[in-house]
């Protein structure tokens, strides 16, 4: 149903089971597939695409141009996946050409009130960001990760898959895989040995993590050496292996 008051751009596609709510603006260059409820006073701007089944709450803002200053009005993108739920006063903007000049969100995401993903981020699926959770530019945050409220991501930093952050954490480090972190400042707290039990981790692969762990934080080895030690536990332990392609890729190093 498309409210009498929205206004929807006549080159935006929306396919014909979705739903705009009043006083709502789709713009030109945007695409809606099946099943997406747009709530009411939502200003979604293109190039943007949203998948099928996204619930969008009243007075969000997606598809806007970045906040970057280098930005000039180029042809960038943001990319939204299926079945995310994207809550009041959420802002999701665009890419720039200083990246790949795009935005994406996969799918199955939670994106409470106010929380803000910049351009050029990449988030992947079944991500929780909690409210007022904000990530800068060209954040990544792997799949599965969780950020509690408040919490701040700097520019270029990349979260690991099934990590934590507690609430009002300040991060400027990468954050690796499975890792708890929290405090003021921003530290590792072990590992998010609740979510793991939550989404099935086996006891004796949440022992192996805890274990690599205390590899990466407790045993006073250089990056270079706990990476070698955990690619002989990965031998084993096979969930241990995304912790250690993660350790070889980051850029920003890690928050210790």
């Amino acid at each position: 149903m498309i409210h009498p008051t929205a206004i929807i751009d006549p080159s935006a596609i929306l396919a014909d089971n979705v739903s705009i709510g009043p006083y709502s603006l789709v713009g030109s260059g945007v695409e809606i597939d099946e099943g997406t409820i747009v709530g009411s006073h939502v200003v979604i701007k293109g190039p943007t695409s949203i998948g099928k089944d996204n619930r969008i709450f009243q007075f969000s803002s997606v598809g806007e141009d970045t906040q970057d200053k280098k930005y000039r009005g180029e042809h960038t993108r943001l990319e939204i996946g299926d079945r995310n739920i994207i809550r009041e006063y959420c802002t999701l903007h665009r890419g720039t050409m200083q990246d790949k000049a795009l935005t994406k969100v996969g799918s199955d995401n939670l994106l409470m009130a106010y929380t803000h993903v910049a351009h050029d981020c990449m988030v992947g699926d079944h991500v929780i960001m909690a409210n007022a959770a904000s990530i800068a530019g060209h954040v990544q945050v792997e799949s599965h990760a969780i950020l509690g409220g408040f919490t701040l991501v700097h520019q270029f930093c990349k979260i690991g898959q099934y990590s934590f952050s507690a609430m009002g954490s300040i991060i400027s480090r990468d954050i690796p895989p499975f890792v708890l972190v929290g405090g003021q400042p921003t530290k590792p707290h072990g590992i998010n040995a609740v979510g793991l039990e939550r989404q099935g981790f086996s006891q004796e692969a949440i022992r192996q993590i805890k274990k690599a762990y205390k590899i990466v934080y407790k045993a006073g080895l250089k990056l270079e050496s706990a990476i070698e030690a955990l690619e002989e536990m990965a031998q084993e332990t096979p969930e241990i292996e995304c912790l250690v392609t993660f350790l070889k890729q980051t850029q920003r190093s890690i928050l210790r």
